[in-house]
């Protein structure tokens, strides 16, 4: 399966079923339970771990989720064995062409036929309340991406049908810092923000399959450990994926996590780091001075037909010299026709709509009329513009839908939106999910006579 990125649903409000949340705010569903048990589809991806595979089956069979609403498939990634499962479970395979868990779990999606899909890993043992718990969210509001609590235990030689809720904690190995404080700071994900996809864990994941189609699948370009659940969950993010820390849904995985264990696993991690820095290209995540793969934030020229070439030219030019990450929009050329998005919906004109380049874009700065961002105070010419990276901060930060930058007439010069909340308010049909807010053009002139671009350039 292809991954695609996020899209409006025709249809507006009454395409999802479910309840819309603004912003991250999974807590307005606390003590909220659905009508009646949601129909959950488990997708258990396995390579040659039977004994794992046994212990983690046995656990779904003890689950207090109705048994009759549940569906649980095995998805091999090419074992040299077939292995063996129960009656009740469905078993496909695939060959083996490496580590494949990207296109294993989209195998299991894709034969899903439930509402909510639930992804363990065979190492992964639940405890009874886990998918009760995990689907809750999903179930109730279909944007969420619930992620479980992954504990980790040392369970080899240890007898597979024995209670994992009491085997784990008798067997308990340390559980990772960095996760656990990355859940604490956020308030189990309540303050989630550009980066905090790290913080979704494929193993220990569930998703409404609504969502799951929406954003597409796992890039099934990955083919080592690691790195494809960061990767998916960065698309929901930009999708408007509400992102939820569920610590109540407790699985025991087989051992420690990769950071606890030896010094090689830091060349896979790097390797794993090295792909998302060019599929993932979110400061913090993209390389510093080298170009990334990606655009992160589209700028998309003033348009009309009074608009000139050098009036465009300067206008995009002086904007993208402070934005690191910035990309001018296709058509932000001089000869580009230019303009905000013809939808109005802050998505790309048709020249970028098929380009992977921009499949992740996370911001679009809209320039409404011609203006100049001036340089950061001390840097050179056209060294900086201020303004707009701050507004683009301020969104990210503050998790607005748009921030517009008012001239002295009180009329926008630009905006800054947000493609995760125009893509969430437009699966909707709301435009209330996320706050507006306006700012005074500080460090933006208006273009209003045709520049000087030899003047601009040269910088006198």
């Amino acid at each position: 399966m292809t991954p695609q990125p996020g899209r409006a649903r025709p249809g507006g409000a009454g395409a999802h079923p479910g309840r819309p949340l603004p912003g991250n705010r999974w807590d307005l569903l606390d003590g909220v339970l659905p009508d009646a048990p949601p129909s959950v589809s488990v997708v258990v991806v396995h390579y040659d771990q039977q004994a794992e595979l046994d212990r983690t089956l046995r656990a779904l069979a003890r689950q207090d989720h109705p048994a009759d609403r549940t569906e649980v498939v095995v998805v091999d990634d090419g074992s040299p064995v077939p292995p063996r499962v129960p009656d009740g479970v469905r078993l496909l395979r695939q060959e083996d062409r490496g580590f494949r868990v990207a296109a294993a779990r989209n195998l299991g999606a894709a034969a899903a036929t439930h509402d909510v899909l639930v992804f363990l890993d065979a190492d992964t043992a639940p405890e009874p309340g886990y998918l009760r718990a995990i689907s809750r969210l999903p179930a109730l509001a279909p944007d969420c991406v619930a992620v479980g609590r992954r504990r980790h235990a040392d369970l080899a030689g240890t007898p597979v049908d024995a209670p994992v809720e009491r085997l784990g904690p008798e067997h308990a190995l340390p559980e990772p810092a960095w996760l656990a404080d990355g859940y604490r700071r956020s308030r189990d994900l309540l303050d989630a923000d550009d980066r905090s996809y790290r913080y979704v864990i494929g193993a220990v994941a569930a998703c409404s399959r609504a969502l799951f189609a929406e954003v597409g699948g796992f890039d099934e370009g990955f083919s080592s450990y690691g790195g494809e659940d960061w990767e998916w969950a960065y698309r929901a993010w930009l999708a408007g994926a509400v992102l939820a820390h569920v610590p109540e849904a407790v699985a025991w995985h087989d051992g420690p996590d990769w950071s606890g264990r030896d010094a090689a696993s830091r060349a896979a991690k790097n390797a794993e780091a090295l792909r998302l820095a060019d599929l993932v290209p979110v400061p913090g995540s993209r390389p510093r001075g080298l170009p990334s793969g990606r655009a992160d934030v589209l700028v998309h020229p003033p348009g009309g037909d009074g608009v000139s070439a050098a009036q465009r030219f300067v206008s995009v030019d002086s904007v993208l010299a402070g934005l690191p990450g910035a990309v001018a929009a296709p058509d932000a050329g001089p000869d580009g026709g230019g303009g905000a998005a013809p939808d109005g919906g802050g998505a790309p004109g048709a020249r970028a709509a098929d380009d992977p380049r921009y499949d992740r874009v996370r911001l679009d700065v809209l320039l409404d009329r011609p203006l100049r961002a001036d340089p950061v105070a001390g840097a050179g010419p056209v060294a900086g513009a201020g303004p707009v990276a701050a507004a683009v901060e301020r969104v990210a930060a503050e998790g607005l839908g748009e921030l517009a930058l008012l001239g002295a007439d009180g009329a926008p010069l630009l905006r800054v939106v947000s493609r995760r909340a125009r893509t969430r308010e437009r699966r909707w049909g709301r435009d209330d999910l996320f706050p507006r807010a306006t700012a005074r053009a500080e460090g933006l002139t208006p273009l209003l006579d045709e520049p000087d671009l030899e003047a601009y350039l040269g910088g006198w």
